[in-house]
């Protein structure tokens, strides 16, 4: 077929350049006007296939944020070390960065990207780069270029070389139009974020590219996820890990949310666990392609008070953010993840009490807890 290999040609030409004259970087299949999938088979690359591999190759995008460090662990006890690649634009600790491969990578930089993928024979993508909700207000302009040109780079790249892509969406998807309590899976989605908007966005993108191109895609919308070994990151449930830092250190707690603000969460070791779980689930038991995941729902008043109960002189004060307010009253308050427990058997590990015991273990004790045991 001459047509189609000159097009295969065409491609690969394009690459040496810098774009297509129009001043910015753009990707060579939306110049030519082809699908992802029909460069995907019959461009001269080879891309690994399951079959011909025991593990997925692993590439994970923003992985210096809260999720990353800890998911790169999971999967290189599972799949090897060497089969995972952490990834991000900022230099990383030292521990990190001993821990495993890691590299440079700008997912606004599609030939960058691309060349990791082809170079490391990627088969698996968790992209994690995005600025959160808070973050995001601050600076929508970044906001858009980071999680949504981005994220098209992203889809390009996975569908053009096959790759199974993992996507996290979040509870800022929804809006004060969606039904909070419980809020399903399918259900209107307006938020008033730039966050929210971007992965509403990354949603649909995913699903059609899914339908149109075969891109094996998987989503979850994430609660708020706590974790110890992260500081708070921008995000507007990271009031949630901020008190116990101040617990340990002060005594003493402001939380920019009113006490009875009421919000999904769940620690980190599940979100992992269900992000693996949703990758390795069989495609045919997947009866959608984006799904809410849920552990546990708090206020900030519940949580200081179980908070308490280690750190009994714990004072805790109230002084609101307008913005994050506003944020968090538009969210859910309860997610109904009944179609992952049914689909493909998600079922959480720890509920409010064994958060918080699990937390002060991991960030240590001082004289107050000890005292307070």
């Amino acid at each position: 077929m001459p047509i189609v290999k000159s097009v295969s040609r065409a491609v690969n030409q394009l690459l040496q350049s810098s774009g297509c004259g129009c001043g910015i970087s753009v990707v060579p299949i939306r110049c030519l006007g082809i699908s992802p999938r029909q460069v995907a088979s019959d461009a001269s690359f080879h891309s690994v296939s399951f079959s011909e591999s025991d593990h997925p190759r692993v590439l994970i995008t923003g992985g210096l944020g809260q999720l990353g460090v800890g998911l790169a662990k999971l999967l290189r006890k599972r799949f090897g070390k060497n089969n995972v690649i952490l990834s991000d634009i900022r230099k990383p600790a030292d521990n990190v960065f001993y821990s495993g491969p890691f590299i440079y990578s700008d997912i606004l930089d599609y030939k960058n990207l691309r060349e990791i993928v082809v170079n490391n024979r990627i088969t698996w993508l968790f992209h994690y780069s995005a600025l959160l909700s808070a973050v995001g207000e601050a600076n929508v302009p970044l906001a858009r270029a980071v999680n949504i040109t981005g994220l098209h780079n992203v889809l390009d790249i996975a569908a053009e070389h096959n790759l199974r892509l993992f996507v996290p969406s979040t509870i800022g998807a929804f809006g004060p139009t969606s039904p909070r309590d419980p809020t399903p899976d399918l259900c209107i989605q307006r938020p008033r974020t730039i966050y929210g908007v971007s992965k509403v966005h990354a949603e649909l993108m995913g699903e059609y590219y899914h339908y149109r191109y075969g891109l094996d895609f998987r989503c979850l919308r994430y609660p708020g996820v706590i974790s110890a070994d992260s500081q708070p990151g921008g995000g507007t449930t990271d009031y949630a890990v901020q008190i116990f830092h101040d617990a340990i250190k002060t005594g003493k707690f402001q939380c920019n949310l009113k006490p009875d603000t009421r919000l999904p969460m769940m620690y980190i070791d599940d979100c992992l666990k269900a992000t693996l779980e949703v990758m390795e689930a069989p495609a045919e038991a997947l009866s959608m392609r984006t799904y809410n995941i849920s552990a546990m729902s708090f206020t900030p008043e519940e949580l200081a008070q179980e908070v308490q109960k280690h750190v009994p002189e714990l004072k805790v004060t109230y002084s609101v953010d307008v913005v994050r307010q506003a944020i968090a009253d538009s969210w859910p308050m309860n997610f109904d993840d009944s179609n992952a427990r049914k689909d493909w058997g998600w079922k959480h590990d720890y509920d409010l009490p064994e958060l918080v015991t699990t937390m002060f273990s991991f960030l240590g004790s001082d004289s107050r807890i000890a005292q307070a045991n």
